[in-house]
Parts: C-alpha cells; sequence; structure tokens
C-alpha cells in the first residue's frame, strides 16, 4: 500500500511556456501549460493537439520545463492539481494579466 501523496511523487507534471493564436486573430498571446507526460516529447506533443482541438491554429512553445512540487500561488495552484487529474491546464495572458484558467482534454 502506497503511503497518501506518495502517487504524485511518480508523476511529471510539465509546465510549457508559449504564445497561440486563433485562426482568424492575428496576434500571438502568451499561456502557459501545465500537465504530466512520460517525458518532454509526449508533453509537447499532448500540448500541441489539445491546443489544436481547440482551435489554435498557430503555436510557438519556448520553454519547458518540470514543476518539483505544487506551486502556492493561483492560477498555477488548480492548474497544477488539474494537471494531476490528468487534464492539460491552459493559463492565457492579455497584455501582461492573467485571462483566465481553462482545461484542455
Amino acid at each position: 500500500m502506497t503511503p497518501s501523496g506518495e502517487e504524485d511523487d511518480d508523476v511529471m507534471v510539465f509546465i510549457i511556456l508559449g504564445e497561440v493564436r486563433r485562426a482568424g486573430e492575428e496576434t500571438m498571446r502568451p499561456f502557459n501549460a501545465l500537465l504530466t507526460g512520460a517525458d518532454d516529447d509526449s508533453a509537447v506533443r499532448s500540448c500541441l493537439e489539445a491546443l489544436a482541438q481547440q482551435g489554435y491554429e498557430e503555436a510557438n512553445l519556448h520553454q519547458i520545463g518540470n514543476l518539483e512540487e505544487a506551486p502556492d500561488e493561483e492560477p498555477f495552484a488548480s492548474a497544477y492539481q488539474a494537471a494531476l487529474e490528468g487534464e492539460i491546464a491552459l493559463i492565457a495572458y492579455d497584455d501582461e494579466e492573467i485571462d483566465g484558467l481553462g482545461s484542455l482534454q
């Protein structure tokens, strides 16, 4: 039997930073995506597939990293929890303000 909370230790939560643009939009919007994956490549692939399913026509991914512990500040804490639950959590920014948290599946 696994002690409580230990199962999360084996899950890698990735954060991807980049910019996206929906079809018909001219400007790229900065975003962060939090998701789980087996490795960097699978996380990037899952992120791009989910963004395409949500109508994003173009995505530039600038950086990927691992989150080793749950963030304390919102919206990152909620996004981290959503990622642990198998969702791809998207945090979009508009003019340097957080626009909202959406979950892509």
